[in-house]
């Protein structure tokens, strides 16, 4: 009797024997931790506007609507228009997908090369001299004195912007790397799988780069704000993206240009960059809250 219902049991698929059913699937743990939830909604509701744009917006970036000279905000125009009679929203809508593509490409590909350099650096004395007095030199510039500078070679353009964002956080990502690998490797079980005839890839692999990516996740996070507020400040001065295309910067410059006019100008990209900046800042603090847990 107790044989048939053992074999009923496992045949439905239900736990016999003493042993636990296994864990319901949860999400991820920055996600449970205190704004980690609310930041990632805040950029997952930037990333849709900017990613259905095309099929949000009313109008074109750059169409000139006749009769259309600063309205007010209206059900035809949700944030008015511009001087020069074009859809405010519809371009806040296409400025966001600009700063979408800088953010997500120049800060992944600078921490990769910072990361990278910070990781050679630990393995070779030369390297690691060199390094830090290129970062040295990189860091003596304010961000936006580098950002004069390279647009003065480069001209202004989505480009020049990358290149400032990706040479400001190169020198940020290889010193917390290289930081982050020493404090690893002189840890006592590092110790003791070179005792033990661990070779470098090894200990890199097991060892060195899993324990040294808490604090360069958090820092990726960090920089991804920051670098909303470098484009806003090279385009708000005109060393960013070129007119007519639109960005948050030169839409915010545009909206104080002609506050008194029309005040609902500015207020969009204002709160489209207080969603991504917050956002980005309260996912990496969740991150950093989980990892100490």
């Amino acid at each position: 009797m107790s044989t048939g219902i053992d074999a009923s049991s496992s045949a439905a698929g239900r736990p016999t024997g003493g042993l636990a059913a296994d864990p319901p699937r949860r999400w991820p743990a920055f996600l449970r931790a205190p704004g980690g939830a609310a930041g990632a909604t805040m950029i997952l509701i930037v990333v849709l506007l900017g990613v259905f744009a095309p099929l949000l917006a009313p109008y074109g970036p750059a169409e000139q609507i006749p009769n259309a000279n600063l309205l007010p905000p209206s059900s035809a125009h949700w944030l008015g228009t511009d001087e020069v009679n074009r859809d405010i929203f519809s371009r806040l809508l296409f400025g966001i997908r600009v700063d979408l593509m800088v953010v997500f490409i120049a800060v992944p590909f600078g921490a990769l090369i910072g990361t990278v350099i910070g990781l050679v650096s630990t393995m070779y004395a030369f390297a690691d001299v060199i390094a830090q007095r290129v970062f040295d030199v990189i860091l003596a510039f304010p961000v936006l004195i580098l950002a004069i500078g390279v647009t003065a070679a480069a001209g202004p353009g989505v480009t020049t912007i990358i290149a400032v964002i990706v040479l400001a956080e190169i020198p940020v990502f290889g010193r917390l790397a290289r930081t982050s690998l020493l404090t690893v490797r002189a840890m006592p079980y590092v110790e003791s799988s070179q005792v033990i005839g661990a070779g470098n890839t090894w200990l890199l692999r097991k060892h060195l780069l899993p324990n040294s990516l808490e604090p360069l996740v958090v820092q990726f996070g960090v920089s991804m704000s920051i670098a909303v507020f470098i484009e806003g400040a090279m385009s708000f001065l005109g060393l960013g993206v070129r007119p007519p295309q639109p960005s948050l910067g030169s839409l915010t410059r545009d909206g104080i240009r002609n506050v008194w006019e029309s005040p609902a100008f500015v207020v969009g990209p204002l709160i489209i960059v207080t969603l991504l900046v917050l956002g980005f800042l309260l996912v990496s603090q969740a991150i950093s809250a989980t990892r100490r847990v």
